[in-house]
């Protein structure tokens, strides 16, 4: 897997470029990993729904293929975008989202953070009252309040064509958290966002986005 670290790169045109090498790649193209940051924008999945953007405030609202609903992007956060052959490497899209998911958690775990899955909500989460222990997340969820002391820290969307897979995972480090109080963070109203600087985590980006590439290239295929 070959490794590209992009810097700053603004989101629709890493998206074309992602796109782009998606259809031209062939059998034998090698797998790429593609790793950046962008400047603020909210981004909505192939079905989101535009009413969970709440108060862009000037933020772009850029309309995306890949899956899921709405989420932010901005500085102090680790975007890795894996561009994968699913059927070269023999697994599914199931299969692959636990990879991604898994490359997350191992990265956190680093940092003594415990990061956690919630069925049928992909991206890891944290006990907001525990982040550093191993107590499960609050549950069961109360229906007037269903994320009540669940923090959001990773947040994932792929998309899939002919097998082979582009978008992928955005990890928080340390952001600039008020705009995710102006959407409903992957259409979920009252999810609350973290980052590992809100934690009490202090670790550079660079850092972070090394540590989940070799995590990501261990799942992935090397």
């Amino acid at each position: 897997m070959r490794v590209r670290a992009l810097g700053r790169a603004p989101y629709e045109a890493t998206v074309a470029r992602m796109r782009a090498f998606t259809e031209t790649r062939g059998a034998d193209t090698p797998d790429e990993l593609w790793l950046c940051e962008h400047d603020p924008v909210f981004t909505l999945g192939q079905a989101g729904d535009a009413a969970h953007v709440l108060d862009a405030a000037g933020v772009p609202v850029v309309p995306t293929n890949r899956g899921g609903q709405v989420t932010y992007h901005g500085p102090g956060q680790v975007v890795a975008y894996p561009l994968v052959d699913l059927r070269r490497l023999g697994i599914y899209v199931k299969e692959y989202v636990f990879r991604l998911e898994q490359a997350v958690i191992k990265t956190l775990e680093a940092h003594g953070v415990t990061g956690q899955r919630v069925a049928g909500a992909p991206g890891i989460y944290i006990n907001l009252a525990d982040p550093f222990g191993h107590a499960a997340l609050p549950g069961p969820p109360d229906p007037r309040d269903p994320w009540r002391g669940i923090g959001k820290i990773a947040a994932l969307g792929i998309k899939v064509s002919r097998h082979c897979t582009y978008h992928g995972v955005a990890l928080n480090v340390a952001m600039d958290l008020a705009p995710y109080g102006r959407i409903n963070p992957c259409g979920y109203p009252g999810l609350a966002t973290v980052d590992l600087a809100s934690l009490g985590v202090s670790v550079a980006s660079d850092q972070v986005a090394d540590a989940l590439a070799q995590r990501l290239q261990s799942y992935l295929g090397g």
